[in-house]
């Protein structure tokens, strides 16, 4: 299982999202822990200048960005939201 963080703009980004969508990213982030699910959620690396960041999804419009913590076993839940996370 990997463990989890969270940036404090995630947790604000997370706190302006509808009940109903706050509901689904709990879930997909409880799927995230098991990397046995990373290929349902789409897990992939980005490029370019966020070439050491990874994104996966919520649904088909919203995504969650993270960073791999320093140890293999934590990462770093960094945004939450539609496309326009990664710019």
């Amino acid at each position: 299982m990997i463990e989890v963080a969270y940036t404090k703009k995630f947790i604000k980004m997370f706190s302006a999202l509808d009940e109903d969508l706050q509901e689904r990213v709990i879930e997909k982030i409880e799927l995230f822990k098991n990397p046995e699910n990373h290929k349902n959620l789409s897990v992939h690396k980005l490029h370019g200048k966020l070439k050491k960041i990874y994104s996966f999804s919520v649904d088909r419009k919203y995504r969650i960005v993270f960073q791999c913590g320093k140890n293999k076993k934590e990462d770093i839940l960094l945004v939450v939201g539609d496309h326009g996370v990664y710019k």
